[in-house]
């Protein structure tokens, strides 16, 4: 039980830092232009970096079969997401659909893993979220619109965090040794991850009165859906997988644990849709994950030593 007890504490450190970006943002020390800037801070630079860092490793043919193993069970995991936010949501909430399918796994799932189970065990959730990210900008754009045209190759080209999985693919499978000074420099930008997520996710549930996060049934749904149906449903997945990738079972099933990604209220933004209902899902969600993300840990554990 030292890694729930060890999740738990990690979890409260980020509910701190996300009280910072919450008292930040209500005395007007950063603004929702600021937060914002500094959400694409970590979508282009911090989290692409966080991901590159991850596959510094040693090649062997150990790893490669763990990449494999985790690449499959993350694609699996994801399938399931996508078929339960489906059947719960279908076509009359589009955004509901995308939160409960997605979750955050790069801003929130990355520095837990990376916190919980160690640096190597990065390695396997960089998958899952290179996955998760295609499919937001294939899949999740088709949710939003209803338009298949409005899906684009040359976003998904440029897309940040498939390139840095690229990137991450080359420094695995070939003989290059970053500089002692590059590689520590990446290390440094990799480990603002957790911290700089939380604060702007605070700035986010600052924006919005939290009346309005304990009032919306949907809200609720959603919440449940994506913090406690798909991971008890996903850490069943997991069983399947054999013992002495236990670590591997872990990273895929803390990402999938993680409450709504936040690229739900940008994507409702960009697309028109109701984007105050994207954000209380992301600021519940995040509030409920502190307590639901242990919890989910803690029962696969449980199952996980008894069979």
């Amino acid at each position: 039980m030292d890694i729930v007890v060890l999740l738990l504490q990690q979890n409260i450190i980020m509910f701190l830092y996300l009280m910072i970006g919450y008292f930040l943002y209500r005395n007007k020390l950063l603004t929702s232009t600021g937060s914002a800037e500094l959400g694409k801070m970590l979508l282009y630079v911090v989290m692409p970096v966080a991901i590159v860092k991850s596959y510094i490793q040693t090649y062997s043919a150990e790893m490669l079969v763990g990449f494999l193993i985790s690449f499959a069970a993350a694609a699996l995991a994801l399938i399931l997401s996508m078929i339960i936010s489906t059947l719960v949501f279908g076509r009359r909430d589009a955004v509901r659909q995308f939160g409960a399918a997605f979750s955050n796994a790069g801003f929130i799932g990355i520095p837990l893993v990376q916190m919980t189970l160690g640096d190597g065990a990065v390695f396997y959730v960089a998958s899952f979220v290179a996955l998760l990210n295609i499919l937001q900008w294939t899949y999740g754009i088709l949710i939003m619109t209803k338009d298949r045209s409005a899906i684009s190759l040359k976003k998904l080209r440029t897309n940040p965090i498939l390139i840095a999985f690229l990137i991450g693919m080359c420094l695995f499978f070939l003989p290059i040794e970053l500089p002692a000074a590059l590689a520590g420099m990446v290390a440094t930008i990799a480990s603002m991850n957790g911290p700089l997520a939380m604060i702007v996710l605070g700035a986010y549930l600052a924006q919005v009165p939290l009346i309005e996060l304990v009032k919306d049934p949907d809200t609720y749904l959603c919440t449940a859906v994506r913090l406690l149906v798909i991971p008890i449903l996903t850490m069943l997945l997991l069983t399947l997988l054999p013992g002495k990738y236990q670590m591997i079972r872990m990273a895929v099933l803390l990402a999938a644990s993680a409450p709504v990604g936040s690229n739900v209220a940008i994507f409702a933004q960009l697309f028109g849709a109701n984007y105050r209902n994207a954000v209380k899902d992301v600021c519940l969600s995040t509030l409920c994950s502190i307590l639901t993300m242990p919890l989910i840990l803690a029962a696969a554990n449980l199952l996980w030593t008894h069979i």
